[in-house]
């Protein structure tokens, strides 16, 4: 990260969390400073280094150099995580339909993929639970949705490693938004038929929703051909972000050493918020800084409102049968494939 973001947060949590206030002892010392509580936690972040490995660089004791970490998730945590971890408002949906719709994919504004991060100190009573079928290694599985420029836009951390991608999704709240009617609009036509659901670029193992859009194992046409390469090469969008957060954040690349399950989930959090930082500090200039905050009509009000349950309950179900509609799924991949071809052919011309 450039000085400036280093210094903003630094500023930040120091104004956020007394922890990173320099005090004076009982007799007149000077304790550690906030640059090097905050320098040690953003080098283990960004190394992977153990913590007794900085007591030379930084001049602080294993002990104080994993609570500095401990903490300095926390505040970032609670000071960033509604701009820089949220889901996408009205503003970010057009400018990502935008740009996939410029790559020749209509109504989609990312792809979805799941990591595996390999716990090292996972307790012995949840090694059944933990450990993944086809790598034998106790796992913990992130699922994100990521766009071109590798913004994180969801993030969903903790499920065990026993689970596959579709048990992870059917766990994460990717789609309570859109069966909740909360979403934001996402309408698009493709070879005159009208959607009004957007769609996530995905692998193969996940199931055919109409939200989901895979590519073809074994395509029989050109046709096919030119979708299944182009559906690849855009859905490696998430395999890069993937790659960006590791090599930024080695701590989420190598073992993860931590022995509780709740400091891995904040520690995985806050690499991804820092990510989304720097990719805004560093690529996103031309881009209006404040459209990405929360409007403030974009909040929900909490009101204490009569509802009819039985009505509510019958039209989530609705909701969630067409998200997860096979035949909306097949109509919408032809028509893709259709598309795809179409702009080809006039390139071509």
């Amino acid at each position: 990260m450039n000085v400036e973001l280093f210094n903003r947060i630094l500023h930040a949590i120091e104004n956020n969390d007394d922890y990173f206030t320099q005090k004076i002892d009982v007799v007149g010392k000077l304790g550690l400073s906030p640059l090097q509580k905050m320098m040690a936690a953003v080098r283990m972040l960004a190394y992977g280094c153990p913590a007794d490995f900085l007591d030379e660089y930084v001049q602080i004791g294993e002990s104080t150099a994993i609570e500095s970490l401990k903490h300095f998730c926390d505040v970032v945590i609670r000071v960033f995580e509604t701009q820089y971890l949220r889901k996408p408002n009205t503003n970010d949906i057009a400018r990502l339909l935008k740009e996939e719709e410029d790559r020749g994919f209509l109504g989609m504004p990312g792809s979805l993929d799941c990591m595996h991060w390999h716990w090292q100190n996972c307790p012995t009573k949840w090694h059944g639970t933990h450990t993944n079928g086809f790598k034998k290694v106790l796992i913990l599985i992130l699922e994100v949705v990521a766009s071109q420029d590798l913004w994180i836009w969801h993030a969903f951390f903790g499920m065990a490693g026993i689970n596959n991608d579709i048990n992870v999704l059917d766990r994460s709240p990717l789609f309570d938004d859109l069966i909740n009617e909360s979403a934001p609009t996402c309408d698009f036509v493709v070879q005159g038929h009208q959607y009004n659901m957007g769609y996530y670029l995905s692998d193969g193992i996940y199931p055919s929703y109409a939200t989901l859009i895979q590519t073809i194992s074994q395509p029989t046409s050109i046709k096919e051909k030119l979708f299944a390469e182009r559906q690849g090469a855009m859905r490696k969008d998430v395999e890069r972000a993937f790659r960006v957060l590791q090599s930024q954040w080695r701590i989420v690349k190598g073992l993860a050493c931590m022995w509780n399950a709740k400091d891995l989930r904040k520690i995985m959090k806050t690499c991804i918020i820092l990510n989304n930082m720097i990719i805004k500090s560093e690529y996103h200039q031309g881009i209006n800084h404040e459209s990405w905050k929360p409007h403030a009509d974009e909040m929900v009000d909490q009101v204490d409102i009569e509802h009819d349950y039985t009505f509510l309950v019958s039209e989530m179900i609705n909701r969630m049968k067409q998200a997860r509609d096979t035949r909306r799924h097949n109509n919408l991949k032809m028509d893709l494939i259709k598309h795809l071809w179409d702009n080809y052919c006039g390139q071509q011309t």
